[in-house]
């Protein structure tokens, strides 16, 4: 229950904290006043909960993606991107879930990796069918073999989190980029596992960029999470809010996967208590658990 707290709630921290910062210019500087709102990051990674609960602890892509459509029939999801838009508006009108995902180079963002956290905790990635889960979780919106590597390395980091393989002072970078299939987020990872652990995050992202292309995204969201034994959770994602870029997605990522390695009880409680939705959001994670567990 705790893991799982951290990641939901984490992930909604994240994303709540950095959506006021969306490609701000740089550095970005946090306005405490600013009023919290949290975007599809979140709503889409409790609809998927909320899929995996109707399912009794399974995914399964067509009912993900039915909850997918009746959010947003419901207006439910908001700051969505283009091609998580296009996958949306096609399962309203019946489009099958596995043909409604953008495809081509433009499907390489970070939309699928944002949402597929629920998924670490139903399925070992080790096994090759449940890959072939995250794989069509994923093309429910994004036709992409980068995305769909962007997505299983935040199901791999999770993962490491739960069984004790990564506890914070391991490479997080590395140990999921050996488990990675050969793509340029693989690349990215290895390469940024290279550099000086103390280097400050808006230099690796002016390096090698914050956008949201999952190449740039999802590595830097990792290499944040990495780092939050040693600068603190709200420090972590205040770092990472000040390299610019997808701001929200970005920590959202990061927020889930620190939050499960640290657990919902070492979440900052100032910021759990800010949450927009909290009951909601509290709710949703504590029957996700209890799905999970059976």
């Amino acid at each position: 229950m705790d893991r799982v707290w951290g990641c939901i709630l984490g992930g909604a921290i994240g994303d709540a904290l950095g959506g006021a910062y969306e490609n701000a210019p740089v550095p970005v500087e946090i306005d405490d006043t600013e009023e919290w709102e949290l975007s599809d990051d979140t709503q889409l990674t409790l609809a998927t909960c909320e899929a995996i609960i109707e399912a009794d602890g399974k995914a399964e892509p067509e009912l993900i993606a039915a909850r997918f459509a009746e959010w947003h029939k419901q207006g439910r999801i908001t700051g969505i991107g283009a091609s998580t838009l296009k996958a949306l508006t096609e399962l309203v009108a019946g489009g099958h879930w596995a043909l409604v995902g953008r495809k081509g180079d433009r499907a390489a963002g970070n939309g699928a990796a944002m949402r597929i956290a629920p998924l670490a905790f139903c399925l070992n990635p080790a096994d090759h069918s449940a890959r072939r889960t995250i794989r069509d979780v994923a093309r429910i919106t994004h036709h992409h073999e980068e995305a769909y590597a962007g997505a299983l390395a935040v199901v791999l980091a999770i993962n490491f989190a739960l069984d004790g393989r990564w506890n914070g002072s391991e490479s997080l970078l590395r140990l999921v980029a050996e488990n990675l299939p050969d793509t340029a987020v693989k690349d990215r990872l290895k390469g940024l596992d290279e550099l000086d652990v103390t280097v400050p995050l808006p230099e690796i992202a002016e390096r090698f960029g914050c956008s949201g292309f999952v190449v740039e995204s999802v590595p830097l969201a990792l290499f944040g999470a990495n780092r939050v034994r040693q600068l603190g959770f709200q420090a972590m994602l205040a770092e990472l809010i000040a390299c610019g870029g997808d701001t929200d997605t970005i920590s959202a990522i990061a927020g889930q996967v620190a939050g499960t390695l640290i657990g919902g009880g070492q979440l900052p409680a100032s910021l759990v208590f800010r949450l927009p939705e909290r009951e909601l959001i509290e709710t949703v994670a504590s029957k996700f658990a209890k799905a999970v567990k059976q």
